[in-house]
């Protein structure tokens, strides 16, 4: 068992250089735990959630397809959204999960919380496994300027995917695997 005790860092001062809808970038000056001072630039971003939505038999998922700014292409990833203020995490699974795909989340299992890239960003993404029946279904709504294209596919075709470089979102990745090596 790894055994490790996280230490904080001690924020000295906060400077915001940009601040958006979605995200902040703050400009921090730290002693960190090992007797260094640094200056850092921080992605301030709000949690989010990934949901790998499984019928009820675990043989298909639910997979999305929508463009992303940081690609600039159409990327292929599990339905994911961010948390709202004063949301759960479980409640935000739940809704992102309706809206972006007109599924209802019958069951709901969390499975993992990530960080996106911790050496720039606070984000974490909170992983759910959901069970879906493909036959209840609520109506979408989506974001002003977000579409996502959803479709019900086999699981291991969603395997298939990642091991072809097809899946490249980290998020989903990771809670494939995770699911692959922890439920299975």
């Amino acid at each position: 068992m790894i055994e490790f005790k996280a230490e904080a860092g001690n924020i000295k001062k906060v400077t915001t250089a940009y601040a958006g809808p979605i995200f902040s970038v703050k400009q921090l000056n730290i002693d960190t735990p090992d007797g260094l001072n640094v200056n850092r630039d921080l992605i301030d971003h709000a949690p989010a959630v990934v949901i790998l939505a499984m019928t009820a038999d675990g043989k298909q998922a639910l997979i999305g397809r929508e463009y992303r700014v940081g690609v600039n292409r159409e990327a292929i990833s599990l339905p994911a959204g961010l948390i709202n203020a004063e949301e759960t995490a479980e409640a935000a699974a739940r809704r992102e999960l309706a809206e972006e795909t007109g599924y209802v989340a019958q069951k709901l299992q969390p499975l993992l919380t990530i960080t996106a890239s911790e050496g720039m960003t606070n984000e974490l993404q909170h992983c759910y496994l959901a069970t879906i029946d493909p036959n209840e279904r609520t109506e979408k709504h989506f974001d002003k300027d977000e579409f996502v294209t959803t479709s019900l596919v086999p699981f291991s075709d969603i395997v298939r995917a990642i091991e072809d470089g097809k899946i490249t979102s980290a998020q989903s990745i990771a809670t494939v695997m995770y699911y692959l090596h922890t439920q299975r």
